[in-house]
């Protein structure tokens, strides 16, 4: 009896220190998008945070440097929730109307690669990086959306 009780008490010391395992690991790598106007909000408490930061790319602020390689550009607000961007007509709508508005907060991102093909205005871009002291975004990682590239074309009616 007292060798199935030991090993009934080591099994649940051992799932015990499972399960606190995978809820503290998970805690610290979760992320989630902010929006440019969220991470502004932070201010200072983002210096050096890893963070994920999402909004449409201004075409006209797409530098690249092939000899570095680097690619500066600026990212402006548009909504983080679906339910908003839905209602405002969609993200091809939402992401060209926020281009257009000189009032939203801007954000440069410094990305420190080759300059991807889909880097265009009004592309979502999805940058993971940190905030540096001057107030550019160091980009590590950077994914772009275009949501007009992806638009399913209408398929031809054939008839005889």
């Amino acid at each position: 009896m007292r060798n199935r009780t030991t090993f009934i008490i080591a099994g649940l010391l051992m799932v015990a220190a499972v399960a606190y395992l995978i809820i503290s690991s998970t805690g610290t790598t979760a992320q989630y998008f902010l929006t440019v106007e969220e991470l502004a909000q932070m201010g200072d408490d983002a210096l050096g945070k890893n963070l994920t930061v999402s909004g449409a790319v201004l075409g006209d602020t797409i530098a690249y440097d092939a000899m570095g390689p680097r690619v500066t550009f600026t990212i402006v607000h548009v909504p983080g929730d679906p339910q908003d961007v839905e209602r405002a007509g969609g993200l091809a709508q939402v992401l060209h109307e926020a281009t257009l508005n000189p009032d939203r907060p801007r954000l440069e991102i410094v990305y420190d690669s080759v300059k991807p093909d889909l880097l265009q205005n009004e592309a979502q871009a999805i940058v993971r990086g940190r905030l540096a002291p001057d107030g550019r975004f160091l980009a590590d990682d950077l994914l772009l959306k275009c949501p007009t590239r992806y638009e399913e074309d209408v398929p031809g009616q054939t008839g005889d």
